[in-house]
């Protein structure tokens, strides 16, 4: 059975916890709320032994990941940020991101705005929902809400 090993990284001007299994092509996974990396320990155990390199974080604000307290520091730009330089300080190019509740919306969010860190999403309990732009009503961009 794949050992799971617990590490720090900086990423985005915050500290990480991060938990590790196996060897192979990365696969994340974002917990929900108000979960932490251990909700995923089952699969990251399974996918270790599976050959692929499990890596559930304690996202921002969970667990023992860093806790800013401003709450402008958890837009979903500085939610992407932590993703992305996590993926850099493990040394991962590319990887499978997986998410649940609140862990879906970032993978989504991280897929959309690093395309190119990320192969593929699975998601559990999460819709799609794009990237909002806003617009001016009436203009051909903006939802029409009819009675």
């Amino acid at each position: 059975m794949s050992e799971l090993v617990h590490k720090f990284v900086n990423t985005n001007g915050i500290r990480m916890h991060v938990v590790e299994a196996g060897k192979g092509f990365p696969v994340v996974f974002c917990h929900g709320f108000p979960e932490l990396w251990y909700s995923w320990r089952h699969q990251l155990r399974a996918l270790g032994d599976a050959g692929f390199r499990a890596v559930a974080p304690d996202q921002r604000g969970y667990g023992e990941t860093d806790c800013p307290q401003p709450v402008e520091a958890y837009q979903v730009r500085e939610l992407v940020n932590d993703i992305v330089g996590m993926l850099d300080a493990l040394e991962i190019e590319k990887c499978v991101i997986v998410g649940h509740d609140w862990g879906g919306f970032v993978s989504w969010q991280s897929a959309m705005r690093a395309p190119g860190r990320i192969a593929r999403v699975v998601n559990l309990n999460t819709p799609f929902m794009p990237r909002w732009l806003p617009s001016t009503p009436g203009s051909p961009e903006h939802p029409k809400i009819s009675g």
